[in-house]
Formats: C-alpha cells, sequence, structure tokens
C-alpha cells in the first residue's frame, strides 16, 4: 500500500485501487433511482474490445427488449461508438442521453436489455460506481465515480454496512479474479481495521 496526500492507494499485481473503494459505503437502491444511471450521462458506457463480439452475437437475443428507438441508434451506429475522448462506448438513441440497450418497464424505471436476458453487460456498467482507468504498460486504476443520482445507494450502503468492494464482489471477481479480490478484501480489513 502507498501513503500519499491522495489517500491510501491498494496495490495489487498491476492494479491500482483509491482507498475510497474499500472504505466508503455503498449498495444500489433501484427503487429510489429506477435504473437512471442507463439514461443519464454525457457518453455511453465504456465497453471493452473483448466485449464487441459477445454484444453483436448476443443482439437477436436481447434486441427484443430494447426500445424501437434503441434499436434504429445500434442499426445507424452499430453496436458501439467512439466518443470524443476516443473511447468505445454504447450507442446511445439520438438526441439524448438514454444507452441504446436500455430497456423500459411500465413504470418508467429502466433496466439494461442485455443483462434483463441473462447475459453480461458490459463490465463497466457491472462494476459501477467503481470506473476503470487505463494506467499503460497493463496497469489499470480503480476509482470512485461520485455521481449525485446515487445518493440512496451511498446512504443505503451506510445503513447495511455494505462498501463499494462488497457490493462488487461478484463484478470484480469477474473482471480480476478470486485472487484479486481476497487480496482487496484482506487490504480493506486492515485499512478499515475490522
Amino acid at each position: 500500500m502507498l501513503d500519499n496526500r491522495f489517500g491510501t492507494i491498494i496495490e495489487i499485481g498491476d492494479i491500482l485501487v483509491s482507498e475510497d473503494v474499500v472504505s466508503e459505503y455503498f449498495a444500489c437502491d433501484y427503487q429510489k433511482c429506477k435504473g437512471v444511471c442507463c439514461i443519464e450521462g454525457d457518453s455511453g458506457a465504456p465497453v471493452l474490445e473483448e466485449e464487441l463480439e459477445t454484444l453483436e452475437r448476443d443482439y437477436p437475443e436481447y434486441s427484443i427488449l430494447m426500445s424501437e428507438k434503441g434499436r434504429e441508434s445500434v442499426d445507424r451506429n452499430g453496436f458501439f461508438i467512439i466518443d470524443r475522448e476516443g473511447d468505445i462506448v454504447t450507442p446511445l438513441v439520438e438526441g439524448t442521453c438514454e444507452c441504446a440497450y436500455s430497456h423500459f418497464l411500465e413504470d418508467g424505471s429502466c433496466l439494461c436489455a442485455i443483462e434483463a436476458c441473462h447475459k453480461c453487460k458490459p463490465i463497466s456498467c457491472s462494476l459501477y460506481p467503481i470506473r476503470v482507468t487505463e494506467l499503460g504498460g497493463g496497469r489499470k486504476a480503480l476509482n470512485l465515480h461520485r455521481w449525485h443520482i446515487c445518493k440512496d445507494a451511498y446512504r443505503k450502503g451506510r445503513e447495511k454496512g455494505i462498501r463499494v468492494y462488497q457490493f462488487l464482489k461478484n463484478p470484480l471477481i469477474r473482471a480480476y479474479g478470486a485472487e484479486f479480490y481476497e487480496a482487496l478484501d484482506a487490504a480493506a480489513k486492515h485499512l478499515n481495521d475490522e
């Protein structure tokens, strides 16, 4: 672990994890937010290059849950776009911030059409509120992204005693493996004096 003016940085192999990923509390409160993270923002969700083939392959299965405008966006733009920062991201419905892969329920709440079909949605969505930054040379940084739409999730996490990394255990294991998660858990317990 490295201590500096930005807080403690946990280093596990080639992955640097900011302290707030293990110290902050978080648990999605879907009943309150209704999936607004899928329809707000300034760009689509980040997609890894290795996820593109699966997005295309599984499209016939999950596209039936997408809105007509979402399907039109995929027809027009493809399964991904390159945003203004040069990142591969999900396409948006034209003129909105809504992810093309959104699925709306009768009450107006939003889910991921991909996940609703029991497929793996992009790992960036599963890891939220963690954002991954590529540092070069295979190194990555995992940082906590704070967004006002998640205020209820931070409150619920505090009430339930669930920290960010604990809430995201399965996506973290999917992305980096069980050994990584075990090391992160040990570091978190040390830092949080548990």
